[in-house]
C-alpha cells in the first residue's frame, strides 16, 4: 500500500491558542482539512507566553526535549510541548524556550516596540522545528510555512539540513501575509544566522535586514508560494514571479466550504509530481 503524503505545517499562529487572525485560522482549519483528505500532517507553532498551558492542556514531550541550540553564541535549551485539538483529531507541537517565548506580548512590548531579539527567536523556532522533526523520524513531503516567524526555515532546510535523509526530497510551500514586513532586524543578522554549509551569499537578501527582505529570502528557497490574504505586498509577488515559482492565488479559509482544501491539495500534489 502506498504511503500517504506527509505535510508539515509550521505556523506563527494557530487558533484557539491565538486569536482568530488570517494565519491562526489557516493554522487551525487547513491542517484538519488536509488530514481529512487522506494526507498525514504535523503542526508546529511557538509557545508564546500568552498561551495558558493549563487551560490548553500543554505538556512537555520529554523524549523530544533536552537539546540545546546555539543562537548568537549562547546555548538555548529547546523544550517541546504538545497539545491536542480534539474536535480536529490533531496534535500541535510547541517550540518553547524561557528566554525567547515566556513574555506577556508576542512580537512587541507594552509600548508597541518590536522586541530586539525577534530575529533570534525566529532562528531558534526554525531550527527547533527541523531538529524536532528529525527526532520524530517523520519524513515530510511538504513543509508549509505560514507567518513571518517561519521565514528562516526555508533557507535552513535547503542549505543546512538538505542532506539529511529526512529532508532530501522535501518541498517548501510558503504562504505570504503582510505581517512584520516593515520590521527592522539586527544589523548583525547574517552573522547570527551563520551555520555550517550556510554562506553569506546564500542569505544576501538580508544585507539590509528588514522584514520584507526576510520574506524575500523565504521566497528564494521556496518551491511554491500561496497568497494567504487577498492583497500581498507587490514587491513579494513580483519577486516570486521573477523566480518562476508556482503561485496559488488567495483562497478563503472557510471551515464550512472545502474549496480551500481542494485548492491547497492540488497545489501540493502538483509540486510533488514536478520533482
Amino acid at each position: 500500500m502506498e504511503e500517504p503524503v506527509r505535510v508539515l505545517f509550521v505556523s506563527s499562529e494557530i487558533f484557539p491558542y491565538m486569536p482568530e487572525t488570517d494565519i491562526a485560522v489557516s493554522g487551525r482549519f487547513l491542517p484538519q482539512g488536509i488530514q481529512e483528505s487522506g494526507k498525514e500532517i504535523r503542526s508546529f507553532m511557538p509557545r508564546y507566553g500568552t498561551i495558558n498551558e493549563r487551560r490548553n492542556q500543554l505538556h512537555e514531550v520529554i523524549r523530544l526535549s533536552g537539546m540545546n541550540l546555539v543562537i548568537n553564541n549562547a546555548d538555548r535549551p529547546l523544550v517541546i510541548k504538545v497539545s491536542s485539538i480534539s474536535s480536529a483529531r490533531m496534535q500541535v507541537y510547541f517550540i518553547d524556550n524561557e528566554d525567547y517565548f515566556h513574555r506577556k506580548f508576542i512580537y512587541r512590548d507594552a509600548e508597541g516596540k518590536e522586541f530586539k531579539d525577534n530575529d533570534e527567536r525566529a532562528i531558534f523556532f526554525a531550527r527547533g522545528v527541523l531538529e524536532t522533526v528529525k527526532k520524530l523520524r517523520w519524513k515530510p513531503d511538504i513543509v508549509h510555512c505560514q507567518g513571518w516567524i517561519s521565514h528562516f526555515l526555508p533557507v535552513y532546510l535547503k542549505k543546512v539540513y538538505h542532506e539529511d535523509p529526512i529532508f532530501t526530497e522535501t518541498k517548501v510551500v510558503l504562504s505570504l501575509y503582510n505581517d512584520l514586513l516593515g520590521a527592522r532586524l539586527s544589523d548583525d543578522l547574517i552573522d547570527k544566522m551563520r551555520f555550517e554549509n550556510l554562506a553569506r551569499e546564500d542569505v544576501d537578501e538580508l544585507a539590509e535586514p528588514t522584514g520584507i527582505n526576510l520574506a524575500k529570502l523565504a521566497i528564494r528557497y521556496a518551491d511554491g508560494v500561496i497568497a494567504g490574504v487577498p492583497e500581498i505586498d507587490p514587491q513579494l509577488t513580483a519577486y516570486a514571479r521573477e523566480r518562476n515559482l508556482p503561485i496559488l492565488p488567495y483562497v478563503p479559509i472557510d471551515k464550512d466550504d472545502q474549496a480551500f482544501v481542494r485548492a491547497y491539495n492540488q497545489f501540493y500534489d502538483d509540486l510533488l509530481t514536478s520533482r
